[in-house]
């Protein structure tokens, strides 16, 4: 490795990006990320050295979980301190999950790590692979006085640079597949690399990465809808080890008055489950309070999830439970930003 240049390591986990057509059959399968060079041979323009890493099997997003997430922590934790910025090839179904949590696993991050992915493999003519992944590859690369432009854990699609616990996934289709309605870009790609660093997230530069391993997938995600019955949501609720949930609520985060619908909430949260009120609108934000049918949720002690995702929701959810918190600070906690992912 060279020291004068930057020194990016490819982590590829799985997912399109990674896959090449069998000529004799048309299967797609992951082809050898040793010959990547060769694959995209544009890479040897960009003004740095990259080493690859692979998953030996590599895994379906769709497969993706808790100790998978733990492997690409690892993998970054043991390779810290060699390398300038990381890039990680995911497949793109739950790439959102995957960044969200590993913000928050990767404490005191003061490099870059960026997630892509692509939706047509790159062996196909029309690919959007190869942009995708040789623009990360260069964003992660971005210094300034020998020091990265990038301190946080991003996710690169279709020309634009997002902080990552703040993307869903909203197109399944076109290759602009990720959007961040809360939250400003952090970068453009056309024929200049813009980069908004009024919006990048600073974190403290005196301390030391921490890599959290432990995380509590003892969850659910709950969307409400106009019908909902009491049964469903008793026997949701009566999970045995159940120790969060991520509510998706009605716009500013209202729901239904019923009195039977507080009073679950309320004997769930006295049991010592943590209640998180999101909206299911792709943008704007929970304001517990607004109206009539949230403030009795404010009221019982419904944690406000404000403008975070879903996805960075639940993640945030088995990072929390994981650390121990005293139930009387959990909330405090939750409701404070952490890693840029509310506002």
């Amino acid at each position: 490795m060279t020291k004068n240049i930057p020194n990016i390591l490819l982590i590829y986990t799985g997912g399109t990006i990674g896959m090449i057509k069998d000529p004799e059959t048309g299967a797609l399968r992951a082809f050898d990320f040793d010959n990547l060079l060769i694959r995209i041979p544009e890479l040897k323009l960009l003004d740095c050295n990259i080493e690859t890493i692979s998953f030996e099997e590599p895994i379906d997003s769709s497969n993706m979980e808790p100790k998978y997430w733990v492997d690409i922590a690892e993998v970054i934790e043991k390779q810290y301190d060699t390398f300038d910025g990381f890039v990680i090839l995911h497949g793109s179904d739950t790439m959102s999950y995957t960044s969200s949590v590993l913000s928050f696993m990767l404490e005191h991050l003061a490099k870059p790590v960026i997630f892509t992915g692509s939706q047509l493999p790159i062996g196909d003519l029309r690919t959007d692979a190869k942009e995708n992944l040789i623009t990360s590859i260069q964003i992660a690369a971005l210094q300034y006085y020998n020091k990265p432009v990038i301190k946080e854990v991003c996710l690169y699609f279709e020309y634009k640079l997002y902080r990552a616990n703040r993307t869903t996934k909203i197109n399944a289709e076109h290759f602009e597949a990720f959007a961040s309605l809360n939250y400003p870009d952090l970068a453009e790609s056309g024929v200049h690399l813009k980069v908004n660093n009024d919006h990048l997230f600073k974190p403290n530069p005196r301390k030391s990465l921490i890599v959290h391993k432990a995380l509590d997938a003892n969850v659910a995600i709950v969307k409400l809808f106009p019908g909902i019955s009491e049964t469903l949501l008793q026997t949701i609720f009566s999970t045995p080890n159940l120790k969060g949930v991520v509510l998706e609520t009605y716009g500013a985060g209202n729901c239904t008055t019923k009195d039977w619908f507080v009073t679950l909430l309320k004997e769930t949260i006295n049991k010592g489950v943590h209640i998180v009120n999101v909206t299911q609108c792709s943008g704007g934000s929970v304001i517990m309070g607004q109206y009539e049918t949230s403030e009795k949720l404010k009221r019982i002690g419904v944690i406000s999830g404000k403008d975070i995702t879903t996805e960075a929701a639940i993640s945030k959810l088995m990072y929390l439970l994981a650390q121990n918190i005293a139930p009387n600070l959990f909330k405090i906690i939750y409701e404070t930003s952490l890693r840029g992912e509310m506002a």
